[in-house]
């Protein structure tokens, strides 16, 4: 994936979430890290097929395939790993459950298929960034050194994935509208974050 990083070294803005996690959501984790490390799996697989969910739907919009055909492979790669971790510690992989935090973002995306386009990268991008938040928190946080290693890493692999939805949608789209509408979109997601129950999943 290193063209797609070369782009996010013209990165104009930051992109950060408006409210932080709190810091019940780390103990949870830390009190059930089996658990997390499920959903974290689950997570990573589903970022893989949203990758090229967008490939499939918007095959006409070439500047984005290359970049979401390498993201596909970057999110799969770090399902392996995951993976790898939770069969280490003897865990089998779960049934998805309904994840109530991309549920209620993704119903905020317009209809019509310029808007729709911009909103699902948006969304993308913005759960991106959360996660992002909340990996470098486990980094920090987590007692085993080789898990903190690990999260340290994901952290910065999400945090570019966060800014790559955006970059891609400014090849084509004018920046206020692309950056306002993510103002938006994170204004919407710190009231989500407020009312999400307390859980050992990644959302």
């Amino acid at each position: 994936m290193e063209h797609c990083h070369e782009e996010l070294r013209l990165t104009k803005k930051s992109i950060d979430v408006l409210v932080n996690t709190s810091p019940a959501w780390v103990k949870a984790v830390c009190q059930d890290f089996d658990a997390f490390l499920l959903d974290h799996a689950n997570c990573e697989r589903k970022a893989s097929a949203m990758a090229m969910s967008f490939v499939v739907k918007y095959p006409d919009r070439h500047y984005l395939i290359p970049a979401l055909i390498d993201l596909a492979r970057e999110e799969i790669e770090h399902f392996k790993e995951i993976y790898e971790v939770c069969a280490a510690r003897g865990l089998t992989l779960q049934k998805d459950a309904p994840d109530p935090y991309v549920k209620r973002l993704l119903g905020a995306a317009r209809h019509g298929r310029d808007e729709r386009l911009i909103d699902r990268m948006l969304i993308a991008s913005v759960i991106e960034c959360r996660g992002a938040e909340r990996f470098g928190l486990l980094a920090r946080e987590l007692e085993d050194e080789t898990m903190r290693a690990l999260y340290a890493r994901l952290w910065k692999a999400e945090l570019k994935h966060g800014h790559l939805f955006v970059h891609l949608l400014l090849k084509e789209f004018d920046e206020r509208l692309v950056y306002s509408r993510l103002r938006e979109l994170l204004e919407f997601e710190a009231t989500i974050v407020a009312d999400l129950e307390i859980r050992p999943a990644l959302h």
